[in-house]
């Protein structure tokens, strides 16, 4: 259950990301709103996961699934750049969390 508290986790850190970019430096109010619920869902359920998992996994995962999910919103929609070697380190970043997990108890 805590992967799982986990990985959701990780997919609020994507949403508050996105959210923040789309504040426009926290002028607009809904997008700021939901930066903020997002940020509150993420470490709430992140906190809820560490209670069982390693801090360094825990951790490493929340932010790895957030790095490669904002890369991947990132060019859906926001136009950026779609580069082979971009997609390279975003699927280092995978490959790494993919390990992180099969070598973590729990």
């Amino acid at each position: 259950m805590a992967w799982i508290a986990l990985l959701i986790a990780g997919l609020f850190e994507i949403v508050w990301a996105a959210a923040m970019k789309q504040s426009d430096g926290f002028t607009r109010f809904w997008p700021t709103a939901i930066m903020i619920a997002g940020m509150a869902a993420s470490f709430v359920l992140l906190a809820w996961a560490m209670r069982s998992l390693p801090l360094g996994t825990a951790y490493a995962v929340w932010t790895g699934i957030g790095a490669a999910g904002a890369f991947f919103v990132g060019i859906l929609f926001f136009a950026e750049a779609a580069t082979p070697l971009r997609f390279l380190a975003a699927l280092m970043i995978l490959g790494g969390l993919v390990l992180m997990k099969l070598t973590s108890p729990g």
